[in-house]
């Protein structure tokens, strides 16, 4: 048996599948963010091991004899997270998240050193790892001071249950620190934030061992000693490892709390102009581009909760046929955006509001917006050299096929709907810990899934969508004014 742990932003997920990649089981903990002031999105790391435990003890309770038979765990997390503690593992202040813009000075100003980019081939987010780090250095000095280790949030998890200080590639890349084309770090970027390489975690490959399951917690969940921890990988390198897109051309597109259009290749094609990610993969002598939007079914759940209903009663008004667009148009940044604006300050909107705009109305509006910026993301990866012929749905939102009708139609290419399972950051975590325990073949292990269902494009709503993708592209600059 193998075990996956996904620490996500609203929960931890552990998946045990067997030798065959069967899903034997899962269990979930929950999360909550904590928003202290505006742009701030935080977490206590202590709450992730509480969430990792009562994930595992679900588990436990239904299925005793295969947690039992463990031989190997792969860790997958939400990236880019500044988990700082000292030199007695004590966690300093709580983990600034993915989503937190409180430091977008900083990275601008990091960003403007030309060094990033070249090194990184990525531009400096607000998101990312570093400039958080500038802002701690600035803001609170005392807590930079005690800083010993700086670890991404699922690193955090790895160090309670192996003792060990170690990152993998694919999160490491989201860090501002990492050579991403050698896949070391860089001793030079981490002296511009005031750091050194002592204070980073050592770097394996996902697939790699990184550590064994410390004997106490074997104890604890009843498994043998020596059960192997692998690398594991950033969530959506571990989402990618899961859906079995590792190879080059093969893409995927996430309706999560973020969307995210990502897409495998075998080789490294930096383009940092266009917002685009060019970052490490999970498996060795690999790398992927993927454009990221702050908020997909973030902006749903933001609808559901101004209306009182529920996402999927919203959805459910606008039935199974995709619509024309209408006269309304939504822009999705509820707390700023990344490709292809890189704007922590733009802030969302509806634009074209009417008398006759109701609820089904911006339901719909909502949906397209969330599109178009996903169309957006194609538009940055063709700018950096990667065509996408059809992707793969997952994540909450692929629920909706009118979403992914949506979708289909913005991008003019198929959205494959894959067979009924759970293929997503959970499962390839657990191939992961598979791949690291077994020393097995990783594309051997890594496929993809079956399709159930192709969306295609609804080619008599191509015209109409792309006349509302021009609008919506020109709403951005008409309105950064007023948020700037």
């Amino acid at each position: 048996m193998y075990l996956g742990l996904d620490l996500g932003t609203s929960g931890v997920k552990a998946m045990l599948i067997d030798g065959d990649q069967r899903v034997v089981g899962s269990a979930n903990g929950a999360l909550d963010v904590s928003r202290p002031h505006p742009g701030w999105s935080e977490q206590d790391p202590a709450d992730w091991i509480r969430a990792t435990r009562e994930a595992v003890a679900g588990l436990k309770a239904k299925h005793p004899a295969e947690l039992a038979a463990v031989k190997g765990v792969g860790l997958s997390g939400h990236m880019h997270g500044a988990t700082l503690i000292d030199t007695e593992d004590r966690v300093l202040r709580p983990c600034i998240l993915w989503n937190d813009t409180r430091s977008h000075l900083e990275a601008a100003a990091l960003d403007a050193d030309p060094r990033f980019r070249a090194i990184t081939g990525n531009i400096v987010f607000p998101g990312f790892t570093a400039p958080k780090l500038a802002w701690v250095a600035k803001n609170e000095p005392e807590v930079f001071a005690k800083v010993a280790k700086v670890l991404l949030p699922k690193d955090y998890l790895r160090l309670w249950l192996t003792g060990e200080y170690v990152s993998d590639m694919s999160d490491s890349a989201g860090t501002s620190w990492l050579d991403t084309g050698r896949r070391r770090w860089s001793s030079e970027l981490l002296d511009a934030t005031g750091l050194t390489e002592d204070q980073m975690p050592g770097l394996v490959e996902g697939t790699e061992q990184a550590g064994t399951l410390r004997r106490e917690l074997a104890g604890e969940w009843g498994m043998t000693a020596g059960v192997v921890v692998a690398g594991g990988a950033g969530d959506n390198a571990a989402s990618a490892c899961g859906m079995g897109t590792v190879a080059e051309g093969h893409a995927f597109v996430s309706l999560g709390t973020s969307g995210v259009l990502f897409a495998a290749n075998g080789s490294y094609l930096p383009k940092p102009e266009s917002a685009v990610h060019a970052f490490c993969h999970a498996l060795p002598n690999t790398w992927h581009q993927m454009g990221v939007i702050l908020s997909a079914t973030d902006a749903l759940n933001w609808h559901s909760g101004v209306t009182g209903k529920s996402a999927g009663e919203l959805t459910a008004e606008l039935g199974e046929t995709l619509k024309a667009p209408g006269s309304v148009t939504f822009l999705p940044y509820l707390s700023g955006e990344r490709t292809p604006h890189n704007d922590a300050k733009i802030r969302g909107a509806f634009i074209g509001l009417g008398h006759e705009s109701g609820r089904a109305v911006l339901t719909q509006a909502v949906l397209e917006g969330v599109t178009f910026a996903i169309r957006d993301n194609l538009e940055a990866l063709k700018s950096a050299g990667t065509t996408i012929g059809r992707v793969t749905a997952i994540g909450g939102g692929s629920r909706s096929r009118y979403w992914l009708a949506s979708i289909a139609t913005a991008l003019g290419i198929p959205v494959d709907v894959p067979a009924e399972g759970d293929f997503g950051a959970a499962f390839g975590a657990a191939r992961l810990g598979l791949i690291a325990a077994t020393k097995a073949d990783p594309l051997a292990v890594c496929t993809a899934p079956k399709t159930a269902e192709i969306i295609e494009p609804v080619s008599g709503l191509a015209g109409a969508y792309e006349d509302a993708y021009r609008r919506y592209r020109a709403l951005y600059p008409a309105i950064k004014s007023l948020a700037h």
